[in-house]
């Protein structure tokens, strides 16, 4: 390796690194914001919760615009979808 392409590794480094510098301040702004496409609400949430015994529980359920319940116990059981209407 001669003394020109030391110099031009050297430089093609020194910017990589510069690029690398300047967009970390970019990338933590995205990520504190929760990406790119903004936060994303979460797609499954737990409604309600009904005790039937000490081991058993229904569980009313929603993942985006539907609900549903499950038996949870030994088990999980899906029981069906709610209806709204």
């Amino acid at each position: 390796m001669n003394l020109g392409q030391i110099v031009t590794a050297l430089g093609s480094l020194a910017l990589v690194l510069a690029a690398v510098l300047a967009a970390r301040p970019l990338a933590a702004r995205l990520l504190a914001r929760g990406g790119i496409a903004g936060p994303r609400a979460a797609r499954l949430s737990l409604v309600q919760m009904l005790p039937l015994d000490t081991r058993r529980r229904v569980l009313l359920l929603r993942c985006d615009d539907r609900e549903f319940l499950v038996l949870s116990g030994t088990t999980e059981t899906f029981l069906g979808w709610i209806e709204r209407g």
